[in-house]
């Protein structure tokens, strides 16, 4: 048990001390570009992950295709009892249910299923997080404003990288060393920057309705112990990518599902940051649960 908790330990700390760096950065009012960094990692880093990870086939072709129809299915379990809850509870379904159903794959899924996991676990991380980047500029979108953003959409560049990774694993293809190694390079600023502007956007968010909060968040574990015990049943699934998917369910909303509430339903933009941050601490508990009891280490 000891070993395991030392595992838990070299895994979770150096992701939080990441985020909380990024909070103090936020706190201490520090020059920070959020949009500058958000842009670096949508058109740069999240790119050079997909070539550098998923060309080097740490996943079968089929495999990564499973990965994805576990991050649809996981986005409609998702969807589906967050609707009944919302609808039960009387919240209103266009601000929160967006935040309910997509999840923060990206800021800690990725960097957290790399460092228990390893290049594997990162490569099916990059599986999810394709489809919640599709998902937050369609669903994510249309959910508070009324209509999706396609436009938006079509112009993430890790759409084009995921079909380029795809043709070369079909191919057998190798890309160039000295490109290779140059994707490596790219690919290394993605995860520090998304833990970084997390910690700082969490620290920016103006919080409302805590008690909301805090009921929404248990809810949401639940419903991701739902959607790994579904996902993991009814998929024939490895061992090593069973355990990444099992700990992906567990994320907290993403923060980036709050910037179309806050632009579209502006009553609710603080109880939403509320439940997202109440969320996201609440992964300090669950997280370390689910690497523990959760999954095969």
């Amino acid at each position: 048990m000891t070993e395991i908790l030392g595992h838990i330990v070299n895994i979770m700390l150096p992701v939080m001390l990441c985020v909380l760096l990024g909070y103090a950065l936020a706190i201490v009012k520090a020059p920070f570009d959020t949009k500058l960094f958000g842009s670096l990692v949508s058109n740069v880093g999240y790119p050079a992950l997909v070539l550098s990870h998923l060309a080097k086939e740490h996943v079968q072709v089929g495999t990564f295709l499973t990965v994805v129809i576990a991050a649809i299915g996981m986005i409609l379990i998702f969807g589906s009892v967050g609707f009944v809850l919302l609808k039960l509870l009387k919240i209103p379904i266009k601000a929160y249910l967006a935040p309910m159903m997509l999840t923060n794959v990206g800021n800690i899924g990725l960097p957290v299923s790399t460092l228990a996991f390893g290049a594997e676990g990162a490569a099916v991380a990059i599986g999810f997080i394709v489809v919640v980047l599709t998902a937050i500029f369609t669903i994510g979108v249309a959910l508070p404003m009324g209509r999706p953003n396609f436009a938006a959409l079509a112009r993430q560049p890790v759409i084009y990288a995921v079909i380029i990774a795809l043709a070369l694993m079909a191919s057998g293809a190798k890309l160039p060393q000295p490109l290779d190694q140059s994707l490596n390079i790219l690919a290394g600023l993605a995860i520090p920057i998304m833990l970084l502007t997390l910690g700082f956007s969490l620290a920016t968010l103006k919080l409302g309705n805590l008690s909301r909060a805090v009921l929404l968040s248990v809810l949401h574990v639940g419903m991701a112990a739902v959607a790994a015990f579904t996902l993991t049943y009814v998929l024939a699934l490895d061992s090593k990518v069973e355990n990444v998917i099992v700990l992906l369910c567990f994320m907290p909303p993403s923060v980036a599902t709050y910037l179309a509430v806050s632009q579209y339903q502006t009553e609710e933009a603080s109880g939403v940051a509320g439940f997202i941050f109440v969320s996201t601490l609440l992964t300090l508990i669950t997280l370390p649960l689910v690497l523990t009891y959760g999954t095969k280490l």
